[in-house]
């Protein structure tokens, strides 16, 4: 699966941003799409999942209430809704699909392009 992130920029805290994944060639149906970030100087963490054939939905616990995933069927696509942004959210973003829930970082192979979002005190 084809991954790409988007939606990535800069932002004021307390602002908002809507990142997308998209796939191409396959369809999300059978997997679970993930978001992962990295800022400067960090190793890569988990932010949140969704089942996509079934909509459960997981989040870190520096997330919740904050940040919420969805996806669109029809679109073959998943979002992160981030609300209320801190600056230490700034990093890059990422997606990322497996066959099943995985929260670590080492589970996956493969990384594609992410995007960058940079949130000003």
């Amino acid at each position: 699966v084809q991954l790409q992130a988007s939606g990535g920029g800069s932002v004021q805290a307390g602002g908002s941003r809507r990142l997308s994944c998209s796939a191409s060639g396959q369809f999300f149906i059978h997997y679970t799409v993930a978001w992962f970030r990295q800022a400067p100087g960090k190793e890569r963490e988990f932010v949140s999942a969704t089942k996509y054939g079934v909509g459960t939905t997981y989040y870190a616990d520096f997330v919740k209430g904050r940040f919420t995933i969805s996806r669109d069927i029809a679109k073959n696509t998943v979002y992160l809704q981030m609300n209320s942004l801190e600056p230490e959210d700034t990093g890059v973003y990422y997606c990322n699909a497996h066959s099943r829930y995985a929260s670590s970082r080492l589970e996956y192979a493969y990384w594609g392009r992410g995007t960058l979002v940079t949130v000003s005190s």
